[in-house]
């Protein structure tokens, strides 16, 4: 029986549509899955939204379920949680690495079963965990730790709700933004704006993707101390002043990055189970910050990439979509 899902899809540079799509008829080893949710990871899905991926990243900035090729027409995401409807695992809800789309075929492999005891609402936030697992994987922080998290997006959240439960960790959230005090409460964390905040920091992990947080962020360290870079510029160019102090203080930037594992003795589906593991703390439900109808998205995603729409991470329900 043929069946029709219906898929997000960017067209050009702020236009998007949702086209019906028909989905091929599952193979041994593969399954159908119904979503229940998606998430828009804001900051990598505007560069994508925007058409500044640069041509020398088209391939390492593919999504593993990617349709099209950038700048468009182009199916991009990430973050998708449905429900199994064929198979050994018929029933189960799943996170899979999926654009938003209603209905998907996908090698059974290429999903991961959500605990029972995490909310499917709050699972879509496995990707992004993930990437902040795989970052504290190459920061090794120390218990005891003084720890800052510039810039309080997604990411920068999703980092710092990790390190939160960190064991002696002392731990502070900078932003621009005064709103994300809020967020930083709930966490259980400190939170500064960049001219207030703690100096004299041992560790500290760049999200703001911008070239003040990153000059913020080598202000903050002690001598000998490590930012961990995690923003991503696109095809900006950034200056950073690397004279001066730079070199007497012995300060290090260290890039991660999720496409690679960040330990030697861990696989790609250790690090994304821990990240579900992670996530049946509840503490995660304050950096999902809005939700949308799929039906909406077309609607949605240009504010969202322009900020009209503040968010974390905005949930995606497909309730009444397929």
């Amino acid at each position: 029986m043929t069946r029709t899902a219906r898929a997000f899809w960017l067209n050009a540079s702020g236009n998007g549509l949702i086209r019906d799509e028909t989905l091929p008829e599952p193979k041994p080893g593969e399954v159908v899955v119904r979503t229940l949710f998606s998430g828009v990871s804001r900051g990598t899905e505007t560069l994508v939204w925007q058409g500044r991926v640069p041509e020398n990243q088209y391939d390492s900035m593919r999504a593993p379920f990617q349709e099209g090729d950038f700048p468009w027409p182009v199916k991009y995401g990430y973050l998708n949680v449905g429900v199994v409807e064929t198979g050994d695992l018929k029933g189960r809800t799943v996170f899979c690495l999926y654009p938003h789309q209603t209905d998907y075929v996908v090698p059974a492999t290429a999903v991961t079963p959500v605990p029972d005891d995490v909310p499917p609402e709050r699972a879509v936030l496995a990707g992004t965990v993930e990437t902040a697992v795989n970052a504290l994987w190459d920061a090794k922080p120390l218990i005891g730790d003084r720890v800052t998290v510039v810039g309080g997006g997604m990411v920068g959240c999703s980092v710092a709700a990790v390190l939160a439960g960190f064991p002696g960790a002392r731990v502070e959230l900078v932003d621009a933004d005064p709103a994300r005090q809020a967020v930083a409460d709930r966490l259980g964390i400190g939170f500064a704006l960049p001219q207030n905040a703690t100096v004299g920091r041992d560790l500290v992990i760049h999200a703001s993707a911008t070239e003040a947080g990153l000059e913020t962020s080598l202000r903050l360290l002690k001598a000998e101390g490590t930012v961990v870079e995690l923003s991503w510029y696109g095809d900006r160019r950034i200056s950073l002043p690397l004279g001066e102090n730079f070199h007497s203080r012995r300060l290090t930037i260290r890039s991660s990055q999720v496409g690679t594992v960040g330990r030697p003795d861990r696989s790609y589906a250790d690090r994304l189970g821990l990240a579900l593991d992670l996530l049946k703390s509840p503490v995660f439900d304050a950096l999902i910050t809005g939700s949308s109808r799929f039906d909406e998205l077309p609607d949605v995603m240009p504010k969202l990439a322009s900020g009209e729409i503040p968010a974390l991470c905005h949930r995606i329900e497909y309730g009444a979509a397929s």
